[in-house]
């Protein structure tokens, strides 16, 4: 076998490292960026749209307009979140602080009885991910829709007054409530989903426009594992372990 010259050896070495260098800058360039969901594009495709027009007439509107169309891909974003698998765990369906932790009774629609709830509100602003994922995995048992107002989303009256769109899952072993609530700016909840449907735990389920909340209502006895305040990952944060035993006792934080 004829062995390869020394210099046509040492060029196509380079020549590799030089494929594999390139390829690991695609490579992670790609991961960097974040995935824009469907729901987003027409939205995108406006403000651009939007920005060149009006930038064609009045410059100083196109670096505007396009700061604006860039932060609407940045709303829409759909990142990709790695959901803890276990029985029992209730993950946090949406990014955002908890706004309220405490027991209340459940909207009418949703037929989860009338005695109080343990209920954990999430609110999210307008630069928090809006993709909303499903708390635990089972069956869609409900959902089910009601028209109303668009007060501020933070507000305790939001959960009866707001517009909102609510799911109950049957995960075998109990049920759990999770509502999408529109607030101050919030004009569209959407809803990918459909009664009889199953669902994976983490799986998207819906999205809301512009700034709203949601609302998760677990099993009586059941205690949260999270706190006031406490900052919410959807699809990855655990709100509640269902199968370990239930305490009366609070949780203790610490601000730091």
């Amino acid at each position: 076998m004829r062995s390869v010259p020394g210099r046509e050896y040492a060029c196509r070495q380079a020549a590799m490292e030089s494929e594999e260098k390139k390829m690991s800058i695609v490579d992670s360039v790609s991961k960097a960026m974040v995935p824009i969901h469907r729901e987003g594009w027409p939205f995108i495709a406006i403000a651009l749209v939007a920005t060149l027009v009006i930038g064609w007439f009045i410059d100083p509107l196109f670096w505007i307009g396009l700061f604006l169309t860039g932060w609407v891909c940045y709303f829409f974003r759909d990142p990709k979140r790695v959901t803890p698998v276990g029985e029992g765990l209730v993950i946090s369906p949406a990014d955002g602080v908890v706004s309220l932790v405490g027991l209340a009774r459940p909207p009418a629609e949703l037929e989860l009885g009338s005695e109080p709830l343990m209920r954990v509100s999430i609110f999210m602003n307008v630069f928090n991910c809006h993709v909303n994922r499903a708390p635990v995995g089972g069956r869609i048992e409900r959902v089910a829709y009601r028209a109303g107002k668009f007060l501020n989303a933070e507000l305790d009256k939001a959960s009866e007054d707001n517009e909102r769109n609510g799911l109950v899952i049957d995960t075998g072993n109990g049920r759990i409530g999770v509502v999408q609530i529109a607030g101050l700016v919030a004009r569209r909840i959407v809803c990918f989903v459909r009664e009889g449907e199953n669902l994976s735990a983490g799986e998207r389920f819906g999205l809301i426009r512009f700034g709203s909340r949601l609302d998760v209502y677990f099993p009586v006895g059941t205690q949260p594992k999270v706190a006031l305040g406490q900052t919410m990952i959807a699809g990855e944060t655990v709100l509640a372990d269902l199968s370990a035993p239930q305490s009366p006792a609070q949780s203790l934080t610490r601000v730091s």
